[in-house]
């Protein structure tokens, strides 16, 4: 083990995902459904690349349980296109934020799904987050020009417990399926799920909303193995906290590219559920019931 690459990977990682995050938002005449298209097609190359790198291409061709793997991708790939919908209309602080609810509903799942027990500092954890999800939702509630807004954040929201569900269905893959076999399936079902939507509207990108859709699946594709080679060197207890890094480069590019300033509100309110989902990161790791990294629906 090294930790010290392993949380540099991790960082790196995190860094990449707002990159892509930021190329999706700029494209912003592209719809969601197309956008998740080429964020999963573009990374394919590059994944494969990965796959072949490490001589576990038949592994990653191969699976028994295409049940699991088809709830998750349809899991995956929903959580992906709401969230890249969110990012047409929101801040992508808020966005960055409204994500991390997603270890919260995690624990709700698991409880409900899995079996396991709501203890009482899980369950002060996730009402705090909760608060922190309320927070920042109620300058959204205004029914005087703010429904749109409304909407789209509870898009974000579904966007952030399909991620949880997701997460859920990845915990009883990880025990009987490769991790290649995990992140080059979900790319390939992605891709393929994502062409139901042309129906409801695709277009003819710009010359730079090419590059940034291209550069969003690229990006992506990068930062999805280094998440995953960051395990290889430390711990999940270890490299949890630092997923957290994702906040603060949200809110650079988002201040210094997109002009978007942040509330008090959301600063708020994103602060009680990253305390929230650090609480639960911290009595995981004391339980060793951590689970594996979250494969391919980073938005």
């Amino acid at each position: 083990m090294n930790p010290s690459r392993g949380i540099f990977l991790m960082i790196s990682a995190i860094t990449m995902f707002v990159v892509m995050q930021s190329c999706i938002k700029a494209a912003d005449s592209v719809p969601a459904g197309q956008a998740v298209f080429f964020r999963s097609i573009c990374a394919i190359p590059i994944i494969l690349a990965w796959v072949i790198s490490h001589g576990s291409l038949r592994d990653g061709l191969k699976t028994k349980h295409w049940k699991i793997h088809a709830g998750r991708a349809l899991a995956g790939t929903m959580a992906m296109g709401l969230g890249f919908s969110g990012l047409k209309f929101l801040p992508l602080p808020e966005v960055t934020a409204l994500r991390f609810a997603t270890p919260i509903l995690l624990v709700i799942f698991a409880a409900f799904l899995l079996g396991e027990r709501f203890r009482l500092i899980r369950l002060s954890a996730v009402i705090v987050g909760l608060i922190g999800v309320l927070i920042i939702m109620l300058p959204r509630l205004s029914f005087d020009g703010g429904s749109r807004e409304t909407v789209v954040f509870a898009r974000v929201l579904v966007s952030a417990a399909l991620a949880a569900l997701a997460q859920i269905l990845i915990m009883k893959m990880a025990v009987v399926e490769k991790s290649s076999s995990i992140v080059f399936l979900f790319s390939v079902t992605a891709t393929m799920l994502s062409l139901l939507t042309i129906p409801f509207g695709w277009v003819w990108p710009s010359p730079a909303e090419w590059a940034l859709l291209i550069g969003a699946g690229l990006v992506g594709g990068c930062g999805q193995l280094l998440l995953t080679s960051s395990y290889k060197f430390a711990d999940a207890g270890v490299l949890a906290p630092f997923t957290y890094v994702s906040m603060i480069w949200a809110l650079l590019i988002g201040y210094f590219v997109f002009a978007e300033v942040p509330t008090v509100p959301m600063l708020l309110g994103a602060a009680l559920i990253i305390a929230a989902g650090a609480v639960i990161v911290w009595r995981e790791r004391q339980l060793k019931k951590l689970p594996p990294p979250n494969i391919g629906t980073n938005l």
